[in-house]
């Protein structure tokens, strides 16, 4: 592979990172994080070659600094706040922060200590380099670029026949084939569809003037746990409470399986569900949790048809179709899909993750509705979060 930075700008990244990092650049900074690369996929090596051009291409992406003009568009963004911005003016990668390893049988280690602020920002950017890395060197690239080609130009003839008639925003950066390719989709899906509402891409939605899309993730949840002063089971409050302040009710679609989507509802009581636009599913049985959402909604009296449902758990065309038909006359409805837009070829897409593990030295994790997606380090403390969240919910479920 002949060398070239394959991240350009630092706005090649998800809307929701800036997101986050505003709330915790105003509220949490004293606040350090560890995070830790996962592949999941079974039989995935990695070659001494591939781990120095990762490594070459984070030297590179830590030579990086935010542009006027990219500081101008963030600037823009109705909820972005100008003293954020300026933080980021002054920001820049720090590789020092980034451990990058090749483990016995060909693993892959990469892990990232700093403050929460600046750490929180290198997942994206390592996923993209490591599945541009990964693909262009394991493949011959030319032959999956093609089988994408031939994919896209179906997908779009579908939504011209009327097979497909949902709304979509493009959520392909952390599996993305490669820069280049991510770039074709978003710009084929937004001019050629009519119905691709957005990207969570902040570059690309800045080079093709479209709708940059996206709430906060997981990780924003987590945090709360290593924060003393929080109990455990209440992390959802206090991190829905934090961003409803930064936000005054903008910006507002919840993601509700951090800690299991029952422990979300018993934080989102009729204050956050008036102040929330909508909230996101991220795991579990789509269709039950739909129901169970709806029915929360009309608990307090608010007309389901007022509320957003987002989909975004490893969603394609067909799956989002089927779940658009089923919720399209009970609620508003969209989708957040990512694999499938930005790297659905011949070969198998890298189920590869990167997560916070740890805050101020204390072991977080996410549960979820979902109990494969759990990822910590600390076993005893993942069953100790376990045994918190299911005592609150049999205390309040009992009271």
């Amino acid at each position: 592979m002949r060398f070239e930075p394959i991240i350009l700008s630092l706005l090649d990244t998800d809307l929701y990172k800036f997101n986050m990092d505003q709330v915790i650049f105003h509220k949490h900074t004293d606040l350090s994080g560890e995070y830790y690369f996962k592949c999941r996929n079974a039989g995935v090596v990695f070659t001494p070659e591939m781990a120095q051009e990762i490594s070459e291409q984070v030297d590179a992406l830590c030579r990086l600094r935010f542009t006027h003009a990219e500081l101008d568009y963030l600037r823009s963004i109705r909820f972005i706040k100008n003293d954020y911005v300026e933080f980021l003016r002054l920001w820049r990668p720090i590789r020092e922060y980034v451990t990058i390893e090749l483990l016995e049988g060909g693993e892959l280690s990469i892990v990232v200590k700093g403050p929460l602020f600046s750490a929180m920002q290198f997942e994206i950017y390592l996923l993209e380099i490591v599945n541009e890395v990964y693909f262009r060197m394991a493949y011959d690239y030319d032959a999956l670029r093609r089988s994408a080609e031939e994919r896209l130009d179906q997908k779009i003839l579908d939504f011209k026949s009327g097979k497909y008639t949902f709304n979509f925003a493009e959520f392909g950066c952390r599996r993305r084939l490669s820069r280049e390719w991510q770039d074709v989709v978003v710009r084929r899906l937004a001019q050629e569809t009519g119905h691709c509402v957005g990207t969570s891409n902040v570059w690309l939605a800045m080079r093709y003037n479209i709708t940059p899309i996206g709430t906060y993730a997981h990780e924003f949840v987590q945090m709360y746990q290593g924060i003393d002063s929080i109990p455990l089971a209440f992390t959802n409050h206090h991190a829905m409470q934090d961003w409803y302040e930064e936000y005054d009710g903008d910006n507002g679609t919840a993601l509700t399986d951090t800690v299991t989507t029952d422990l979300f509802l018993l934080d989102f009581n009729r204050s956050m569900v008036n102040n929330y636009t909508g909230v996101r599913h991220d795991s579990g049985d789509p269709y039950a949790w739909g129901e169970k959402i709806i029915a929360h909604y009309k608990k307090f009296g608010v007309d389901p048809k007022t509320k957003l449902l987002l989909f975004s758990d490893s969603l394609d065309f067909d799956r989002a179709q089927a779940l658009y038909d089923y919720f399209k006359d009970k609620t508003k409805v969209s989708f957040g899909i990512g694999t499938f837009c930005s790297n659905d070829t011949f070969a198998d897409a890298l189920n590869i993750v990167i997560k916070l593990q740890y805050v101020n030295g204390r072991p977080v994790a996410k549960l979820s509705d979902t109990p494969g997606k759990a990822m910590c380090r600390d076993p005893q403390y993942l069953d100790y979060l376990k045994r918190s969240v299911e005592f609150r919910l049999q205390r309040e479920q009992n009271a």
